[in-house]
């Protein structure tokens, strides 16, 4: 196994959900701003990585990411106690967007977030998804706040002559 990941980009958005895979990624914070945005300070797991011979433990590459959904609304949440952790995010029922010219979008969908711990559901017309830092390799499927820098929703990408990544065992 290679001791650096490469990242295909540090920016994904609409034309990638059917790429992307959210399963067991952690919440560490979400919030919603005046722009009618839904910012979730997430840990991406880019890569699942099967264990070694003679190990029974998964490695992960993981990086700090700020997940956006664009022209949020009809938001319903239900959570139960521990961290919000992401088991799968689904997109159905495309409609024409409410607000299209001011969105450059043409349509807007129903997200349903299903977690381990909880369900929510809205509008929005699209996400992007902004990846803050290197993906590291570690045991576990989240990143200890030191490690992460802390809660974020920066909308920053890290540049892109730091794209390739250090190990973290």
């Amino acid at each position: 196994m290679p001791g650096l990941y490469q990242l295909e980009k540090h920016l994904f958005t609409d034309a990638d959900f059917d790429t992307m895979n959210w399963h067991d990624c952690h919440i560490h914070s979400f919030c919603f701003n005046d722009d009618y945005e839904l910012l979730l300070d997430i840990d991406y797991i880019f890569e699942w990585v099967k264990p070694k011979k003679g190990s029974k433990y998964y490695k992960f590459w993981i990086a700090p990411c700020t997940l956006l959904f664009e022209n949020v609304r009809q938001v319903e949440l239900e959570l139960e106690g521990q961290q919000p952790i992401i088991d799968y995010i689904e997109r159905t029922n495309p409609q024409a967007t409410v607000a299209a010219e001011y969105l450059g979008k043409e349509f807007e969908y129903d997200w349903d977030m299903v977690m381990i711990n909880g369900e929510m559901t809205f509008k929005s017309a699209g996400f992007k998804q902004y990846v803050r830092q290197a993906p590291v390799l570690i045991r576990g499927q989240k990143l200890e706040l030191e490690t992460r820098g802390g809660i974020c929703f920066d909308r920053l990408s890290f540049p892109e002559k730091n794209q390739e990544s250090r190990i973290k065992s």
